[in-house]
């Protein structure tokens, strides 16, 4: 009998959410949790996301879809734009769970994970690197991951939000994840 996958993804929130933005859709956080889980075994979903309390009921229904939040904190430009840049947390979050999981699953199109890549790669620990748009995703990327990589392009079908359904708790950043 085959053992069961014990697969983690590590979600960086903030380019997981422009890449599908500029595909032209809003991505359903709830039946992207459902994919992982069905589709890529994925036993814990880390998402890392910048803090601001009035984004409270957010982060309530995110945890409620089963995902495991990592809060960096952030900064408020003078323009008021939100800065938080997630990329040491995820990686750290990575290693220190190395041995728990049997793949990671990352998802960016983030060159700055290059490294990561690479490394989990070298050690049969990468599943894939799950890209949320394939014209934004980085060539170190593409070429390190080779074929472990997959985009989201063609996920609308699956993953887009729906407007008539249930409206999630709207993320009240400039660029939020379910602003409108």
């Amino acid at each position: 009998m085959q053992k069961a996958l014990k697969n983690y993804a590590f979600i960086d929130s903030q380019n997981l959410n422009l890449g599908i933005r500029e595909l032209g859709w809003k991505l359903d956080f709830e039946r992207f949790r459902i994919y992982l889980k069905e589709k890529y075994a994925v036993k814990r979903a880390y998402l890392f996301l910048g803090y601001l309390p009035e984004n409270q009921d957010l982060y309530n229904s995110l945890q409620e879809y089963g995902y495991v939040l990592v809060f960096k904190p952030i900064l408020k430009a003078k323009d008021g734009e939100v800065k938080g840049n997630v990329d040491a947390d995820l990686v750290l979050q990575a290693m220190i769970d190395y041995k728990e999981y049997d793949n990671a699953i990352i998802v960016t199109s983030d060159g700055d994970f290059y490294c990561l890549v690479k490394y989990l790669y070298t050690k049969k620990k990468l599943g894939l690197v799950l890209s949320p748009n394939r014209e934004r995703c980085s060539t170190l990327l593409k070429k390190t991951a080779r074929e472990k990589i997959v985009f989201m392009n063609n996920l609308k079908q699956k993953l887009e939000y729906k407007k008539n359904e249930k409206a999630p708790p709207k993320d009240k950043t400039k660029r939020g994840a379910n602003s409108s």
